[in-house]
């Protein structure tokens, strides 16, 4: 009986070796030998959520890969369609327009080479200034203030600014990478910053650690005219989030999803949404707003398609994807 136990168990464990060998050596001849990732600028959110979510696609599936420095949704969006870059981050306002042609960098062109993978995290739209600038509303911002709205075409760049017009602040528009104008915040050479990003954000995390800050919250009255007249919706920011929030601060946000070409091999874009849907405690080790990167999301991108390799995995798990957002 020993011995009979014995060979069974070498069968099985030869077995297993095989189907393991198998799945190795799975045909991957139409897939790309290296791959990049649209981020945005350094500083924000998304370089470095991107960056580190390209190197795990590199890692684990043994690819040359990486994040590259961009100006943003709208640019990503740009870049897919074109397939100047594979895989990109993009809010859904953007991808609305960008599909409908109306990107502010190529209008007319509807960019319909871009497909959904799965979500990323909400991005609030707000506010910081220097504790001593006596801004602690947004009402409190003088006419004419210089104001910082990130990197040109960037999704705090594209609403931003229309939000604070629509809630009657007079600015002066600034452009620039995140890092830049958190730097320029502190020398005073800029007033305000209007983030809209991911958190925490690196740059308001390090600010805080520098000097004093007030992060400016919208009043109820305020969210809720934004809400009437942008694709937005409510968001409270923790106060876990800021070592200077005592309270959570209201704010609106816009939600995120990564995206790829639409002609990728569905192999390939099947691997990176098994991946990345399936190890979440590594997601969140990239950073940890991708608490909220799991497929219970998908409801929230109701605009672009979703890959076939990703609508793959979806289905083979239990959900559902409506038919209109299929290729």
């Amino acid at each position: 009986m020993r011995l009979l136990s014995t060979k069974l168990l070498a069968g099985t464990v030869a077995g297993t070796l095989l189907v393991a060998a198998s799945a190795s050596a799975q045909d991957r001849s139409d897939w790309p030998d290296n791959f990049t990732v649209g981020t945005a600028s350094q500083g924000g959110t998304y370089f470095v959520y991107g960056s580190g979510w390209a190197n795990l696609i590199a890692d684990e599936l043994g690819l040359s890969g990486g994040g590259e420095v961009t100006g943003g949704p709208n640019q990503n969006l740009a870049l897919v369609h074109t397939g100047e870059l594979a895989l990109g981050l993009t809010t859904m306002g953007p991808a609305a327009e960008a599909l409908a042609g109306e990107s502010p960098l190529a209008p007319g062109v509807p960019m319909d080479n871009v497909c959904a993978l799965f979500p990323m995290y909400e991005t609030p739209f707000s506010i910081t200034t220097l504790a001593d600038s006596g801004v602690e509303s947004i009402a409190d911002i003088p006419d004419g203030a210089s104001i910082g709205f990130g990197p040109a075409a960037s999704t705090s760049d594209t609403y931003f600014p229309a939000i604070l017009e629509e809630l009657g602040v007079d600015f002066e528009r600034r452009n620039g990478g995140w890092n830049d104008l958190g730097g320029q915040l502190q020398d005073g050479l800029i007033d305000v910053i209007a983030f809209a990003a991911g958190i925490p954000i690196p740059a308001v995390s390090q600010l805080e650690v520098q000097t004093d800050i007030n992060i400016v919250e919208f009043t109820e009255e305020e969210q809720a005219q934004v809400l009437e007249a942008f694709p937005v919706s409510p968001f409270m920011i923790p106060a876990s989030t800021y070592q200077t929030l005592e309270e959570d601060a209201r704010a609106v946000s816009m939600w995120n999803f990564t995206i790829a070409g639409c002609d990728l091999p569905e192999d390939f874009v099947y691997e990176i949404t098994k991946l990345s849907m399936e190890n979440n405690d590594r997601m969140m080790d990239v950073h940890r707003s991708a608490a909220t990167s799991i497929p219970e999301n998908i409801q929230y991108n109701t605009v672009l398609p979703f890959h076939p390799g990703a609508v793959r995995w979806y289905e083979e798990n239990g959900y559902e994807i409506p038919d209109d957002l299929k290729l």
